[in-house]
């Protein structure tokens, strides 16, 4: 194939989805942002969510419009947070390297896709502590409309169902324990329908390390929430750290099953 024979062609294609990743990352956060502020993402124009001044298009450019701008509004004078020009670079880093490890082929536009969702519902968790359905939703048709011409057999995809299956029953069920024993709600039902869409794209194996590396994040940020002295320390949106963990796990988790399955 061209991406992998030449590199002048595989130099041009990273540029490409860096500029094409930047720009998705602008709009997945303008989509978490509104819908957790019940705002309807498919109308009406970008705007500044302090004074509600649309914005024209010189202000649209990814990371060079919040630099040129200097982090601040041009019309109100209100800061805009570090956190927008970061998630555009964030997600041109992650469409880059989804490229890169998948090449052009269909896998890649399924995980690109499922990426989207990953960061789109980890921004509304971590604004208001729930996960979009509809990101499931979207997911989950990826998975199953690219899989055709993804070169998988029936076999593969049995063993994905059964894991998306298998972990979302554990932790409904895991769930539902602690809540008796704590007399409260200990996960919400967002996580677990997430993760058992998770594991249509890990597997068995790799779902097991996503789901104890994100713990392992999730504690993490638990720690960090409580060292920031933020309000909400004692509430943990879970989604992100699943995404997280399995964002990882998708792009890398050969690399720890392997290691895994070396040492049986």
């Amino acid at each position: 194939m061209l991406f992998e024979e030449l590199p002048a062609f595989r130099i041009y294609c990273c540029v490409i989805a860096a500029i094409f990743g930047a720009v998705m990352g602008s709009f997945l956060h303008c989509v978490g942002w509104r819908i957790a502020h019940n705002e309807a993402f498919w109308k009406g124009r970008s705007h500044c969510p302090a004074c509600g001044h649309t914005l024209s298009a010189i202000e649209l450019i990814p990371v060079f419009s919040w630099l040129i701008q200097r982090g601040r509004c041009r019309h109100c004078g209100e800061k805009i947070p570090v956190r927008y020009p970061l998630s555009e670079v964030f997600f041109a880093v992650v469409t880059v390297l989804c490229l890169l490890r998948f090449g052009l082929t269909a896998i890649c536009l399924r995980n690109w896709i499922f990426f989207c969702c990953l960061f789109c519902l980890s921004v509304v968790d971590l604004e208001i502590f729930i996960i979009p359905d509809s990101c499931l939703v979207i997911a989950a048709l990826a998975w199953i409309v690219t899989f055709p011409w993804s070169g998988e057999t029936l076999g593969y995809a049995g063993t994905h169902l059964l894991a998306g299956f298998i972990y979302g029953g554990a932790l409904l069920a895991v769930s539902l324990i602690m809540d008796r024993i704590l007399q409260k709600d200990t996960l919400g039902g967002g996580d677990i329908k997430l993760f058992a869409v998770c594991g249509l794209y890990l597997g068995l194996i790799s779902s097991l390390f996503a789901l104890l590396l994100a713990c392992v994040l999730g504690l993490l940020f638990v720690f960090w929430q409580s060292r920031s002295g933020k309000e909400d320390a004692g509430r943990l949106p879970f989604g992100p750290s699943i995404a997280l963990a399995t964002w990882i796990m998708v792009m890398y988790g050969d690399i720890f099953t392997n290691w895994y399955l070396s040492l049986l």
